[in-house]
């Protein structure tokens, strides 16, 4: 397995695949960088993951991953986030969006933060983020869509919205006597920026760069130190992985009664690309914040 890509609302995995081979899982949550390590890939990528009643993945499993020898990138969401605070360790931040971060121009998570529809639906997102509605008025400024004091006006009302209701519908209507708003609306058609896809591409073009040029990871700079809490953490994965493993396991035993059946699942899964390394997905919200 050569990368692996925590991938959600921020661009389609179809279009992660068109720019690189790459395992892509879901939104990323605490311990599932650590077991995405377990498996050895050369690389692995960030974008989305979770924030709201999933817990976030930790800082420590980025820096495990990296001790191990394995590049790790972030950009666009979370994986800015984390970039911009691992980047003096190793991590690779790939970007405006991380750029941003890194300077201090953006501080809260809610910049990259969206409500996003499931699995079964593909992660749509169904919130625009704010540092989307940024670079479009940027965008529309310099196109003189928009004129310099009305930006300010909408970048307020945005921020002034909860992330799960932020949506260009929801702007427009609440600045409905903004002079020229109409044209505005209908230039959103075309015109309307989309940061975080930008960002997911940038970085993923930068690891099948990588990937192609057989680049090695740098030598980390620290002592990896693992804690008792780190243990903890470790431990509660790998037994999660022991229990699903073991479910599995019964299951084939009892598929193997069947004997045809057990033939076409088996052809099917040898089908599908990449292994999963025993990864549990646990339960996750239907729909959740993810940045």
């Amino acid at each position: 397995m050569s990368a692996i890509v925590f991938v959600g609302p921020t661009i389609p995995v179809e279009e992660v695949r068109r720019i690189i081979d790459a395992e892509c899982r879901p939104p990323v949550a605490q311990g599932d960088v650590y077991r995405a390590a377990l498996c050895r890939p050369r690389l692995i990528g960030i974008f989305d993951g979770y924030f709201d009643g999933v817990p976030s993945v930790w800082h420590k499993e980025v820096l495990w991953a990296m001790a191990q020898g394995i590049q790790v990138f972030g950009s666009a969401s979370i994986g800015a986030l984390r970039a911009s605070e691992l980047a003096d360790f190793g991590m690779r931040g790939v970007g405006r969006i991380f750029e941003d971060y890194r300077s201090g121009r953006l501080i809260n998570d809610d910049k990259v933060a969206v409500l996003h529809a499931p699995a079964e639906l593909g992660f749509a997102p169904l919130s625009e983020p704010t540092v989307s509605i940024r670079a479009t008025l940027e965008r529309a400024e310099a196109e003189g869509v928009l004129a310099g004091d009305q930006v300010p006006a909408l970048v307020d009302l945005a921020k002034r919205m909860h992330y799960r209701a932020r949506s260009w519908e929801a702007i427009l209507e609440a600045a409905a006597d903004l002079p020229g708003i109409a044209d505005f609306g209908a230039w959103l058609v075309t015109g309307r920026a989309d940061a975080k896809r930008d960002d997911a591409i940038a970085m993923l073009q930068a690891m099948a760069a990588a990937m192609a040029a057989d680049e090695g990871a740098a030598p980390v700079g620290y002592s990896f130190e693992p804690t008792h809490v780190w243990e903890d953490l470790t431990g509660r994965v790998e037994a999660g992985q022991l229990a699903a493993i073991e479910t599995e396991r019964m299951v084939l035993e009892e598929l193997r009664l069947d004997r045809e059946r057990y033939r076409e699942l088996r052809a099917r899964g040898a089908s599908q690309s990449g292994a999963r390394c025993g990864r549990a997905r646990g339960g996750r919200d239907r729909a959740a914040r993810a940045a």
